[in-house]
């Protein structure tokens, strides 16, 4: 591929408008999931490879990435450095995933950097590589838009799927950091825990420090024994790093934190579910690596500061009081299991209707096995999504679990999910006057994305992978 001109006015722009370009971005949606690194690492090239500028967090996971991701940036925005935070999927529009201290990117940016990008993904499809696929295009966007636009101390650096083919693996980061494994997105990355360990374990890279909070026997063996090969140093929960729970209430938990370099004795976090004690313990590690291997200085009045200030939408987030309508995205049997300990743990209610849509590659019966016990009525529908699970074939897994577990007492199925949600809503006003109802809306982001901006703001999300 040629290399590009530094001076970009001699290219016709091809859009003027963030509409017409995101348009082009997601049109690019058609061709899938491609692991591999052969079509990013030749567009970086073609770009002079901005991607060499920057100092990375890589930061892989089956749950808890985002929430990670969030605290990380949130500490060190407050400590006065300067933040390029990548994440995927986003919940309410395209310019979410490339922020730069908080905001998204301008439109004015991201008009220039895609039509700097178009001829040059265009050149590339006609080649023997193929077009490249949406995420490919947007990692690519966000490289040049930290490594020539905005230039932040670090990039938060959120892989899209697995690791080590995951296109955000074209980073070399000063600390890569493990957030656990899980069962997701198997049909790419494998059937098992291993299988799942070995591909998000590829982001560790030569002598660079990782920070993991992997829990399962071989799950820990696959990241010591990468780290090992690769004298990577690993922190490793419950071996390096540790916490202690000190009290759990409705938007506040506190927790004690033991580490190789220091203790600390008492955090909070505003954040719900005894796991964003471990996503906020996680993140903790990774700043004292940062403290102790490039001196980045973290005083302890802004990290406690920036973890108490920490949110993240979509994530056990209350957005209506009456009725009490909860979103929370678990979209997978670890999700779904921290989201029905978080009701048990957190929330007071007499009756609980869950609205759900799941995507189909998810381990759906391991889902709803740790909600169903709880529910009242069910309601199932389906995101908004060309990639989406039908409301029906869903609805045949809870009516065979329902048989087993005697629960839900009801079970819905409206597959539009507007009507999906007034259907939560009247379920919700048929209880009795001193019943304390509670609606939870789950599953896929899709569906959440589109809720949230629904109830919120009135429109729906945008959407893309």
């Amino acid at each position: 591929m040629s290399s590009m001109v530094n001076d970009d006015s001699s290219l016709p722009a091809a859009y003027r408008t963030a509409e017409e370009a995101m348009a082009w971005i997601t049109g690019l949606t058609s061709f899938g999931i491609r692991p591999g690194l052969e079509r990013i690492s030749r567009l970086m090239e073609s770009l002079n490879n901005p991607q060499r500028r920057l100092k990375f967090i890589h930061v892989a996971g089956t749950n808890g990435k985002g929430s990670v991701c969030a605290y990380l940036t949130s500490v060190l925005r407050q400590s006065g450095y300067d933040v390029g935070t990548f994440t995927s999927p986003y919940l309410t529009s395209y310019s979410n995933r490339l922020q730069y201290n908080g905001q998204d990117i301008a439109d004015e940016d991201l008009i220039r950097l895609v039509n700097l990008m178009k001829p040059l993904a265009e050149e590339m499809a006609l080649s023997e590589w193929g077009s490249p696929t949406m995420f490919e295009v947007t990692t690519a966007l966000a490289l040049l838009y930290y490594g020539t636009v905005t230039f932040p101390d670090f990039v938060v650096w959120e892989t899209g799927l697995g690791g080590r083919l995951d296109v955000t693996n074209i980073v070399t980061p000063i600390v890569s950091v493990i957030t656990n494994v899980g069962h997701d997105h198997m049909d790419v990355l494998g059937p098992t825990i291993s299988d799942i360990t070995r591909e998000k374990a590829g982001i560790i890279k030569s002598g660079v420090p990782v920070v993991s909070a992997v829990s399962q026997a071989e799950a820990i063996d696959i990241v010591r024994e990468t780290a090992r090969a690769r004298k990577a140093t690993l922190y490793l929960r419950g071996d390096e790093f540790s916490y202690e729970t000190l009290a759990v209430a409705e938007n506040e938990q506190k927790f004690s934190f033991q580490g190789p370099f220091r203790a600390l004795q008492s955090l909070t976090v505003k954040m719900n579910g005894a796991h964003q004690i471990q996503n906020a313990a996680t993140a903790v590690m990774t700043l004292e690596v940062l403290r102790q291997y490039y001196a980045v200085i973290v005083d302890d009045e802004n990290l406690a500061a920036g973890l108490e200030n920490t949110v993240w939408p979509g994530r056990l987030e209350m957005v209506s009081r009456n009725p009490r309508i909860l979103l929370d995205g678990a979209h997978n049997p670890e999700g779904m299991e921290a989201l029905s300990q978080a009701l048990r743990d957190i929330y007071e209610f007499d009756r609980l209707n869950v609205m759900m849509a799941m995507m189909p590659n998810k381990n759906h019966e391991q889902s709803l096995r740790h909600i169903l016990p709880m529910v009242d009525t069910l309601v199932i529908t389906e995101p908004d999504f060309h990639k989406k699970m039908n409301a029906a074939d869903l609805a045949d897994v809870a009516n065979r679990l329902r048989t087993e577990l005697g629960r839900p007492r009801n079970i819905i199925v409206e597959p539009n999910w507007k009507r999906a949600l007034e259907l939560l809503k009247e379920a919700s006003a048929s209880s009795s006057q001193d019943e304390n109802a509670l609606n939870v809306i789950t599953g896929t982001l899709y569906l959440i994305a589109d809720v949230r901006s629904w109830l919120l703001h009135g429109t729906k999300s945008e959407k893309g992978w």
